[in-house]
């Protein structure tokens, strides 16, 4: 399960905004917001993410155990 908060928190420090980092994974924010969502993204993007948005610890955020 995706902590989506804690993904938009990381997001918004970025100085991005959802639409932005959906054009960069190279899908329609639309696409992005119900990924958001669902808590499901695919591993392509998530590596995407994780280069774009410096995430430091991508496993407490992509792959947190709720």
């Amino acid at each position: 399960m995706i902590r989506t908060n804690e993904l938009r928190g990381i997001i918004a420090k970025n100085g991005l905004s959802q639409s932005d980092v959906a054009l960069k994974i190279g899908i329609t924010p639309k696409t992005f917001y119900e990924k958001m969502k669902n808590g499901v993204f695919g591993s392509d993007e998530i590596q995407v993410m994780i280069k774009e948005l410096s995430i430091d610890n991508p496993i407490e955020i992509f792959f947190a155990e709720e």
